[in-house]
């Protein structure tokens, strides 16, 4: 029953706690995305391949709409991408209906989409029943298969444009021919159980291991055949971009194969066995933090925390290396250094506050995040949310915040091409980092230390340097003073395997105790207490425990900063509505895996990008990431949600905004944008130029800066201390060429 609940809740986000997302008429792009994403709930919960059709189904949709506009550049249509050229002759657009003839090739084009991408889907037969069904209501044919376009049929228009995708993925490195299968990526380490004790399969410390479960169930809730995982998607780096660059690229090389990298974050910390006693280097604190944040996770603990925007969100800039982090983060008591919004711009106000207990915020947080376990994976997360913010009563389909209104269905395939680019860009850019450094799971690093001994103190037992930390209240000895140690009774116990022998040498972890200790989900809470090491369980479903794939960078954090970017620049704010996101998880009814929360919990985000935080620490909090996946993924998300946003933006002619992007001249560059308030916005002229006028007005026109640029240097540096945050109008003037370009400022 909860299974049935998360996927509505989910589905039904609420940006204030009172509105109905389904109250509006919506466009026909809007519709086709909806049957989009609940096709892709009834499929393999597989993020690079969903973010993947995401894209290419909304890129379909748009050129349908483009052709036919008769002012909108499409993206594939007349255009070679990845080597496959998208012949076309053009459409007759006289004397036609052209509102009436982009519903009809967008529906075709997206119907026939569907079909093909969701053929081997393990819910085949619900998702064909779906767009069927929606297809027939609109009172369209499926028999007229015909993609002859220059009979002027909108229909073959649509499916020309579905053929024509369907050819191009067949060979744009994704390997949908052999069903997406990787064709020469091998781990390094066997594969380990982590129903038994320990982890003594482990053989490298620093590389990605498979699990083998005896029930194998991913995030959509579909059992996989076999007992062992395999990694997806670990050459996803030579897929074809949107708007990835090839100066972004670089191309590694390993055990014959090339890996391909965009936006080489670098390698993360890796382990170590040398060092001084009792130090804790970067990759043991980041494990570490894993199993304290889990420890976070008990309702019965009246540990309180304000959840509001007022305290949470606002983070000041990222840190760049792996030895900042620890300012970053709070260690032990979770969460980072965000420092929360004075007040709500849109109503003037201060955020009220929102206290809840932390266990549930913890829980809470985890699952609403992971997108499980009916999960729409997090590219189709973001496209929920992205509707359901063009859903609210406050929200103006303005291009950029700018201009009039524009029409329902111009902003609805311009916004999903543009998120769905970035989330593609995402999907190649993350994997492509997870293939390369293959970077070990949580799960597999802290039962292989602890299956090492204590690295704190050579006069303690158990003893080895590469082992993990002791750290009071939370990483401990068991001792003879342990009762029972230190274990829960055994008759409440659900035994995995092979029977516990307690060691008095033995690490024991205070941590959530895992899902062998919640009998019935619907009323069992796991609760945290004092358990083995060797049995450490991240805050996931036994049949799951952690994502097929490497942690190094994080997937949800490069979505979700990519998304968070493009909402900002699509809409001209960087703040949901109102000044407000909200999702309310019931008491008793959200969580799956075990019973709560055990009151109302609300979620709130100001901005897109406190959403896109939120995300990150969600992973940490669920055992899945370690802060060094985190912080490199959100870095690199926040170039790709920009990147695609300037991409899309050079299609769409006629948009309102009659201006120049300066990041689209070869003589201009201007960054970063957004810029967080107080940082130096830099606007960078090359050497031919030898004067500029650089002028920063408000939407308001008025001059908030101006500085004639000479030759005295090439680098402009605006600091953006005294500006408020909003968005802003950069004007560039020189003898040889003028460029304007909309600049949003956003607040610490």
């Amino acid at each position: 029953m909860k299974y049935l609940y998360k996927v509505l809740i989910v589905i039904v986000l609420y940006i204030t706690v009172n509105h109905n997302v389904f109250s509006q008429d919506h466009s026909i792009a809007r519709e086709w995305s909806e049957v989009l994403l609940e096709s892709i709930r009834n499929d393999y919960a597989r993020p690079t391949v969903h973010a993947r059709n995401l894209f290419h189904i909304s890129a379909a949709m748009y050129d349908a709409w483009a052709v036919l506009d008769g002012g909108a550049v499409p993206y594939f249509l007349e255009h070679e991408r990845g080597g496959y050229v998208f012949e076309f002759e053009g459409f007759a657009t006289d004397s036609i209906d052209i509102e009436a003839a982009q519903h009809e090739a967008i529906s075709y084009a997206a119907y026939r989409l569907i079909l093909h991408r969701f053929r081997f889907a393990p819910g085949v037969q619900r998702i064909y029943n779906e767009a069927n069904l929606f297809f027939e209501e609109l009172g369209y044919d499926p028999e007229m298969l015909s993609s002859d376009y220059t009979t002027g049929s909108p229909a073959a228009l649509g499916n020309y444009i579905a053929q024509s995708v369907i050819e191009y993925g067949l060979q744009d490195g994704a390997n949908e021919m052999n069903l997406y299968e990787n064709t020469f990526y091998l781990p390094s380490n066997n594969a380990f159980s982590p129903e038994s004790y320990g982890n003594s399969a482990l053989f490298d410390f620093n590389r990605w291991q498979p699990l083998s479960l005896s029930r194998n169930i991913d995030q959509a809730g579909n059992e996989t055949l076999g007992q062992i995982n395999d990694f997806l998607s670990p050459e996803w780096g030579t897929v074809v971009p949107f708007a990835l660059q090839e100066d972004d690229l670089t191309i590694y090389e390993r055990d014959g194969f090339d890996y391909w990298v965009y936006f080489d974050p670098g390698p993360p910390p890796m382990y170590e066995e040398e060092g001084e006693e009792g130090e804790i280097n970067d990759y043991t604190w980041g494990m570490v933090m894993v199993p304290i944040w889990s420890s976070q996770l008990d309702p019965a603990d009246s540990v309180q925390i304000d959840i509001s925007p007022g305290s949470i969100g606002n983070n000041p800039p990222l840190p760049t290396s792996f030895e900042d982090f620890r300012d970053f983060y709070n260690l032990f008591e979770g969460g980072d250094a965000s420092r929360g919004h004075e007040i709500n711009p849109s109503t003037g106000q201060a955020y009220e506050e929102n206290v809840v207990l932390m266990g549930d915020f913890g829980r809470v947080l985890a699952e609403f995040w992971a997108d499980g376990p009916d999960s729409e994976t997090p590219p189709g997360h973001w496209f929920s949310i992205m509707n359901t913010v063009m859903d609210h009563d406050l929200f103006q389909r303005r291009f950029e915040g700018q201009g009039e209104e524009i029409d329902a269905l111009e902003y609805d395939v311009k916004a999903y091409l543009t998120l769905g680019g970035a989330m593609h860009d995402a999907a190649v850019a993350a994997w492509g980092i997870k293939g390369w450094y293959d970077y070990i799971r949580p799960i597999s690093a802290i039962r292989g230390m602890a299956e090492l001994g204590q690295s704190s103190d050579s006069t303690l037992a158990n003893y080895h340097p590469g082992g993990l930390p002791l750290i009071e209240g939370y990483i401990e000895l068991i001792t003879p003073e342990d009762h029972n140690p230190p274990y829960i009774d055994t008759a409440q116990i659900i035994r995995r395997g092979q029977e516990r022998i307690p060691v008095k040498e033995q690490l024991k972890i205070k941590s959530w105790v895992g899902p062998d200790y919640v009998r019935d989900t619907d009323n069992d809470v796991g609760g945290v207490q004092w358990i083995p090491a060797g049995e450490w369980w991240p805050y996931q479903r036994p049949t799951f425990v952690t994502p097929p794939f490497a942690g190094y960078v994080s997937g949800h954090s490069t979505f979700s900063r990519a998304a968070a970017e493009v909402l900002t620049r699509l809409t001209g704010d960087p703040y949901f509505p109102g000044g407000m996101g909200e999702f309310v998880a019931e008491k008793n009814e959200f969580l799956v895996f075990e019973d709560g929360p055990s009151e109302d919990i609300v979620l709130q985000w100001a901005t897109y990008r406190d959403a896109s935080d939120q995300t990150s620490l969600s992973r940490i909090w669920g055992g899945i990431h370690p802060p060094a996946d985190d912080i490199p993924g959100r870095i690199i998300g926040e170039q790709i949600g920009n990147n695609a946003f300037l991409k899309a933006r050079t299609l769409f002619k006629t948009s309102p905004v009659e201006s120049v992007n300066i990041q689209d001249l070869d003589n201009v560059d201007c960054y970063p944008n957004p810029v967080s308030k107080g940082d130096d916005l830099i606007i960078e002229l090359k050497d031919d130029i030898r004067e500029a006028n650089i002028i920063l007005t408000d939407l308001q026109g008025r001059r908030v800066f101006s500085k004639r640029y000479s030759s005295s240097g090439p680098v402009i540096q605006i600091n953006t201390g005294t500006i408020t945050e909003g968005s802003y109008i950069i004007t560039i003037v020189s003898e040889t060429f003028s460029a304007v370009a909309k600049v949003i400022v956003l607040s610490k």
